[in-house]
């Protein structure tokens, strides 16, 4: 399987989540930061799935493409559209250029608690899904809303449609929602009360270096 993780650049990524590194105070360096550790746990996990063939960071923010270089991560810039989506299809098409039958995904640049495990678990039923005859299959987010993973089967268009409500886009374009539970898989980060959840499963070394502990309210 050969996965697409798209990234923002790092100072405008994750909003609303501004303040969390740095005590609510919300330098762009702290944040920028921050953004940078979920990615990084991210891939962490990505790299130790053992389904996982090859990997490709959509971004056009160079601290992306030098800090992940240094790891032999690949790195390819935004194209001329661009956008979640467009990134999506722009990292499927040049996976594809060199091997036009895999299967290819696309998975969110923000999960911190995600486990190898899950992902190689999510992505074998996807396989299992696509030898049954289905061409695409998602994971939704932990609020049944959202799209954590997208799939495609080999020849298949991967056809993404992220943003709000993606989940019941995907699944109304035919693609197979995956059942598994995956609470790390399904756990993306936007908000602060995500940052918490994601804290309760356990967050990757690199985000937990950077947080500082976020407030709660009321």
């Amino acid at each position: 399987m050969d996965l697409v993780v798209p990234v923002k650049p790092l100072t405008k990524a994750k909003s609303r989540l501004r303040g969390a590194a740095d005590g609510g105070i919300g330098a762009p360096r702290a944040h920028a930061r921050l953004a940078m550790a979920l990615l990084r746990d991210t891939i962490d996990a990505v790299r130790a799935t053992p389904s996982v063939r090859r990997l490709l960071v959509v971004s056009s923010d160079p601290v992306v493409a030098a800090e992940l270089g240094v790891f032999g991560i690949d790195v390819a810039p935004d194209g001329p559209v661009t956008g979640l989506n467009p990134a999506y299809e722009r990292g499927a098409a040049l996976l594809r250029a060199t091997d036009p039958a895999a299967p290819v995904g696309a998975l969110q640049a923000d999960l911190p608690a995600l486990r190898p495990a899950e992902l190689d678990e999510a992505l074998t039923a996807a396989l299992a899904q696509f030898a049954s005859g289905a061409r695409r299959a998602f994971v939704a987010d932990a609020e049944g809303t959202g799209t954590t993973l997208l799939v495609a089967a080999a020849g298949a268009a991967l056809d993404p449609r992220f943003g709000a409500g993606s989940a019941q886009r995907h699944e109304e374009s035919g693609a197979r929602p995956l059942t598994g539970a995956w609470p790390g898989l399904r756990r993306d980060v936007d908000t602060a009360d995500d940052l918490r959840a994601a804290t309760g499963l356990g967050l990757g070394g690199h985000t937990a270096a950077v947080l500082t502990p976020v407030p709660r309210c009321c």
